[in-house]
């Protein structure tokens, strides 16, 4: 018998933009982006938006149409955007993926076209995984629109759709082409979604830089009113951290069994599910996030001092950490939000492998949780929230 070792060695290599009014005919961003790799090319496009950005900007479609009319010998967009409906409903519905296929397969986008998105994460992720089966990848340049989408999730290389009453149960690992980050976008984002966008910001701070923490809380009175130079810095940190841990993590198609950066979000994903997606995903990580500090603590990892420290912190920001879906029992009798960990283990396989907290800036990962301690620790966030 003999055996043939295969090994592939591939690089990905992908801008991310900050700029402002990126549809402005004036400003090349997209234009040059779509253009970096085969400048002689008139590149063919078609562009999804996300329905809560054209109900806040109405004119965006009619926009796109004329940036792209103004940069007509780099660009040509095949048909009129497409308006679709965003939100965490938009990833429970097989349909849209289906509708988005079938657009790119009349459009004859092929994998040299672009799929041009833009909207907040959920958007991202469906029109990101649609394009990443069609052909087997076809070209995206995200334009996140909320602050969670600047900062964490649109930078990265996943996307997904819920299925099976499972959060991102359906997905690929998929760079973009090219990640456009606009600050006027957050202009017209609603205040809750300002809010509940910084609470990933407040995960990288604690996993990876106690410097950003220690911002974050001196500004957290401000930030919480949605103050936009103070937001703009936040995505712009966040996601710099988020790109140099996909860059040297080592494991940025997450082959392992770990999600170093996935603080806190065990019991989020269920919450998002328990909740019928009445939390938004930065809430119920924010709630993750007291829920893993606290238990932190209970098993000595970090201090009490240090957990009292990072709850304050997320609700000067804004954040209830309290939700009537942990108050919901299991069959076993036990919260289900618990059911969250299995859940957490399944969708990556291997050893159950948790991110927590040892101090601020540094996480630390665990192989096994102690039930009664997360029971513990949802007990003081409900004393923590009676006090509070």
């Amino acid at each position: 018998m003999s055996v043939h070792v295969q090994r592939i060695s591939l690089g990905f290599e992908y801008p991310v933009h900050f700029t402002r009014d990126v549809l402005a005919p004036a400003n090349a961003t997209l234009a040059g982006a779509l253009a970096a790799r085969e400048p002689a090319r008139r590149h063919r496009l078609l562009a999804v938006i996300d329905e809560g950005v054209a109900r806040t900007r109405p004119a965006i479609a009619g926009e796109l149409s004329a940036y792209a009319g103004a940069h007509a010998a780099r660009m040509e967009l095949v048909a009129p955007p497409r308006v679709v409906a965003g939100g965490e409903d938009a990833k429970n519905d097989p349909t849209l993926v289906a509708s988005l296929l079938r657009w790119l397969h009349d459009g004859a986008i092929d994998r040299h076209s672009f799929l041009v998105i833009v909207g907040g994460g959920a958007l991202l992720d469906v029109a990101g995984y649609a394009a990443a089966t069609a052909h087997r990848g076809v070209r995206v340049v995200r334009v996140p629109t909320t602050v969670l989408a600047q900062a964490d999730s649109g930078v990265g290389v996943k996307n997904g759709v819920n299925a099976f009453g499972k959060k991102n149960f359906l997905g690929t690992f998929a760079p973009p082409f090219a990640v456009l980050n606009d600050a006027r976008f957050l202009e017209t984002l609603p205040h809750r979604d300002r809010v509940a966008g910084m609470a990933e910001a407040v995960k990288v701070a604690l996993l990876r830089d106690a410097t950003f923490f220690e911002w974050l809380c001196e500004h957290a009175p401000r930030l919480a009113t949605g103050d936009l130079g103070l937001l703009e810095t936040l995505v712009r940190r966040t996601a710099e951290l988020h790109l140099v841990h996909i860059a040297t993590s080592g494991d940025p198609f997450e082959m392992g069994s770990a999600r170093p950066l996935d603080f806190g979000h065990w019991a989020a994903h269920k919450l998002e599910t328990m909740s019928g997606n009445r939390l938004r995903h930065g809430e119920a990580v924010a709630i993750g996030l007291a829920i893993d500090t606290l238990y932190s603590a209970a098993t000595g990892l970090c201090d009490r001092a240090t957990a009292e420290v990072i709850l304050g912190t997320l609700g000067r920001l804004g954040f209830r950490l309290w939700d009537e879906a942990l108050d919901t029992l299991g069959a076993d009798g036990q919260p289900a939000v618990l059911e969250g960990l299995r859940e957490f283990q399944e969708h990556l396989g291997g050893d159950l492998t948790i991110t927590l907290l040892e101090r601020i800036g540094r996480g630390v990962e665990v192989h096994d949780v102690r039930h009664d301690l997360v029971r513990q620790a949802i007990a003081q966030l409900r004393g923590h929230r009676v006090a509070a």
